[in-house]
C-alpha cells in the first residue's frame, strides 16, 4: 500500500513522468538495504526500508530511479566502459547529480542526495561531464542498480525473456517499449507549463522528440537525386551520328545523348570555419565522389573570394585556402562561369554567409556545417528555399 501511495504522490508532483513511473513494476528484494532499479525498469525494494520510510521519501526515490532509466544511464555507462567498482560508483554519483538538476526542489529520498556541488562541479551538466571532471567521493558507495550503471548484480531477478514466457523473470520493460515510453514522457514534458519543468529535463525532451536523420545518407541521396534529374534529360546531339544515318545517304541525323553531369563543390574557407570543420568538408568531398560515381569534380575554395579552383579525384587533393570573410554567393557565381557549366553545385559552409538573390541556373545542395559555439557578433543566414539543405553535425 505504501508503494502505491508513493507512486500517486510522485505522479501528482510530476505528472509528466506518470507513464514511466507506472510502467515500472516493483519487486521485493529483502536485504538490499534500499530501492534500486534494473535495466528492465523493475524497481527492487527492500521491504524493511519501505516500512521505515515515509511516502514522500519513497515517492522521491521512485522519481529518482525513474529518471535513471528515462535518461538511459545504463547504456551511457556501457559506452564509457567502467573498469572497476570505484569507477562504477563515481559514475552513479555523476548520474545522480544530473538527475538532481532536473528537480527545482530537492527530493526527499531514502538514499543520500548527490548534487553537482558535491562533486565540485557547476550544475546544469550531463553525467558524462560530471564523471570526467568531478571530484571522486572517497569511501562513498552510491548504487541505484543496473538501470543506473549497467552492471547486473546478484540480487536482481532474472531478466525478462520475450522468447520464453515460462522462463521469464518477473515483469520488465523491453527495449522497444522503453523508447516508446521515453517519447511519451518527452511529449508530456513538451506540453507541460515551462515553469514546471527544469531546463535540463526540457532539453532532454526536445532531443527525444527531434527527428534523427542520417545526414550522410541524406546528403548522398540528395546528390544522387539532383544528378539523376539532370542526367535523365536526354537530348539530340550532332556529336555522334545517328544509327539510322546509313539508310539516308547524305542526310546527317543527330543521335540521342544523355549528358554527363559536371559537379562543382564550393568549400567555405572563411575564418568562422574551424580546422575540424574544414576537415569535415574535405571528408565530404571524398564521400561525394563515391556517392555520385564520378571520377573527379571541380572544387572551389572560397571565403569572400574564390582562392582555388581545381579538379580533384579525392578529397585529400583539395587545398582549402582562405581565412578571410565569407560570401558563398561569390563561389556559386564563380562555379557558374566554369566550362562546361556544372549541373550540380554542392556548397559546404557554416552558414555565416550571404546567398545569391536569385537562384543560379543549376541544382544546388547545401551541406550546412553545424557550429559548436556561435560566432560573436554574427548570425547564420538561412540558406534559400531553392537550395536543398542538409544539416551536418560538427565533429
Amino acid at each position: 500500500m505504501k508503494l502505491a501511495a508513493a507512486r500517486l504522490w510522485a505522479t501528482n508532483r510530476h505528472p509528466y513522468l506518470a507513464s514511466a513511473i507506472f510502467a515500472s513494476p516493483t519487486l521485493p528484494a529483502p536485504g538490499v538495504g534500499r530501492l534500486l532499479v534494473d535495466r528492465w525498469w523493475r524497481v527492487h525494494a527492500d521491504p524493511e526500508v519501505v516500512a521505515g520510510a515515509t511516502v514522500e521519501q519513497i515517492g522521491g526515490e521512485l522519481l529518482h530511479l525513474t529518471s535513471h532509466v528515462l535518461r538511459d544511464h545504463a547504456s551511457r555507462a556501457d559506452e564509457i566502459h567502467l573498469a572497476d567498482q570505484d569507477e562504477l560508483h563515481h559514475w552513479v554519483d555523476a548520474a545522480d547529480a544530473e538527475i538532481a538538476d532536473d528537480f527545482a526542489v530537492d527530493l526527499a529520498r531514502v538514499s543520500e542526495v548527490i548534487r553537482a556541488d558535491d562533486l565540485d562541479c557547476p550544475d546544469g551538466r550531463l553525467a558524462e561531464e560530471y564523471y570526467r571532471t568531478g571530484s571522486v567521493r572517497e569511501g562513498r558507495r552510491s548504487d541505484c542498480g543496473s538501470g543506473a550503471h549497467g552492471t547486473v548484480a546478484g540480487w536482481e531477478q532474472p531478466p525478462p525473456d520475450p522468447d520464453d514466457p515460462e522462463a521469464d523473470g518477473p515483469g520488465g520493460v523491453s527495449g522497444d517499449q522503453q523508447e516508446l515510453i521515453r517519447r511519451n514522457v518527452a511529449a508530456e514534458i513538451a506540453r507541460a507549463d515551462a515553469a514546471a519543468v527544469a531546463a535540463g529535463l526540457r532539453r532532454w525532451a526536445e532531443q527525444q522528440l527531434a527527428p534523427t536523420i542520417d545526414w550522410r545518407a541524406e546528403l548522398a541521396a540528395s546528390v544522387r537525386r539532383e544528378i539523376s534529374a539532370v542526367a535523365g534529360a536526354v537530348d539530340y546531339s550532332y556529336r555522334r551520328p545517328s544509327r539510322r544515318a546509313g539508310s539516308l545517304g547524305a542526310v546527317v541525323l543527330p543521335a540521342m545523348q544523355r549528358p554527363t553531369v559536371e559537379v562543382a563543390v564550393v568549400c567555405d574557407t572563411s575564418a568562422s570555419v574551424s580546422e575540424e570543420m574544414l576537415a569535415s568538408a574535405v571528408a565530404e568531398v571524398d564521400g561525394l565522389l563515391r556517392a555520385v560515381g564520378t571520377r573527379d569534380v571541380r572544387v572551389l575554395a572560397c571565403d569572400d573570394a574564390v582562392r582555388v579552383v581545381r579538379r580533384a579525384s579525392r578529397g585529400r587533393e583539395v587545398s582549402l585556402i582562405g581565412g578571410g570573410g565569407t560570401d558563398m554567393s561569390v563561389g556559386i557565381a564563380e562555379a557558374m562561369e566554369l566550362r562546361p557549366r556544372p549541373g550540380l553545385v554542392v556548397v559546404l559552409t557554416d552558414g555565416y554567409t550571404p546567398w545569391p538573390d536569385e537562384p543560379p541556373p543549376t541544382k544546388v545542395v547545401v551541406g550546412l556545417l553545424q557550429q559548436q559555439t556561435p560566432v560573436p557578433g554574427l548570425a547564420p543566414v538561412e540558406p534559400p528555399a531553392w537550395a536543398r539543405t542538409i544539416p551536418i553535425p560538427g565533429p
